[in-house]
């Protein structure tokens, strides 16, 4: 039987900054994980609340870094409800061996965070060569490995979606698409164009689905078309919990009412297969 809800998306920040310190990427901490910090036992509580069964907690690297203890020490008080996505330096010569260890520790993902909430704009070294040996052995581990990045570097993800075709490649926020024009979606473009790369899958966040009620865009008429595109076998709801704004069981509400135009298989993928695809340590 299908797990009936996973998160691909959540993030935990400790309130012991001595065993868990601060050290986030480019000096500057998230004010999201600064204001409204959410331990794991808050995260627990809330998926109780929303009825999420499992979840895959990404790194808060605008919080800790590369430094994933507090995400390690979470999955192994837990590994039945839990996986977890770490961060390491890919352009550092250890890098395939740090990947070994958090591997070693139950974090099933890698997450490569090249622009965002502290970090406004594109970094220029998701392709660098540096990065092949991780990319590498991410194909050899099995291990997807989620971009958080802007459309910007689309042609970069492309570049190693056709170089490492055996490596799961999964767009933060379904790389932040514009789609107030409305259908058919010229703005976005880009985004479809990323179809015909069958290992790239999409990240379905609150982003997505703010910006599919943007002046003229629906979420009737635009997230039936990217799961015609995509396939709803490489789509995944992500709750970007707590760095969204809201409760995780408001966040979930508006991720299915959104999606309530879909028939319920789609469903079924997007809020569980397609996460269980991508970590398999979530399976049933």
């Amino acid at each position: 039987m299908t797990t009936a809800t996973i998160d691909i998306h959540p993030h935990i920040i400790a309130r012991d900054t001595k065993r868990y310190p601060l050290a986030p990427l480019g000096g500057h901490q998230s004010d999201w994980s600064r204001t409204r910090p959410v331990t794991v036992e808050q995260l627990t509580a809330a998926m109780d609340e929303a009825g999420v069964q499992k979840a895959a907690i990404v790194q808060a690297s605008t919080c800790y870094g590369h430094n994933n203890a507090y995400v390690a020490d979470a999955v192994a008080a837990n590994p039945q409800r839990f996986t977890g996505v770490f961060s390491v330096d890919v352009l550092a010569p250890d890098a395939p061996e740090r990947m070994r260890f958090w591997l070693a520790k139950r974090l099933t993902g890698l997450r490569l965070f090249t622009f965002g909430s502290t970090m406004s704009e594109q970094a220029n070294w998701l392709d660098d060569p540096k990065s092949y040996p991780a990319w590498e052995c991410a194909g050899e581990l099995g291990l997807s490995i989620c971009l958080q990045m802007s459309a910007k570097a689309i042609p970069q993800a492309v570049s190693m979606a056709g170089r490492f075709p055996a490596v799961r490649i999964i767009l933060d926020h379904c790389v932040r698409p514009v789609l107030d024009d409305g259908p058919p979606y010229a703005a976005a473009a880009s985004l479809f164009g990323l179809a015909r790369y069958r290992n790239i899958y999409l990240k379905l966040t609150p982003r997505i689905f703010a910006e599919a009620r943007r002046g003229q865009a629906t979420p009737e008429t635009f997230f039936p078309r990217l799961a015609a595109e995509f396939g709803s076998s490489r789509l995944a709801w992500g709750s970007n919990y707590p760095s969204s704004e809201g409760t995780l069981p408001a966040l979930l509400k508006t991720a299915r009412a959104s999606l309530a135009c879909l028939p319920k298989v789609d469903l079924e993928w997007i809020f569980a297969k397609t996460a269980q695809t991508l970590y398999s340590a979530l399976a049933d």
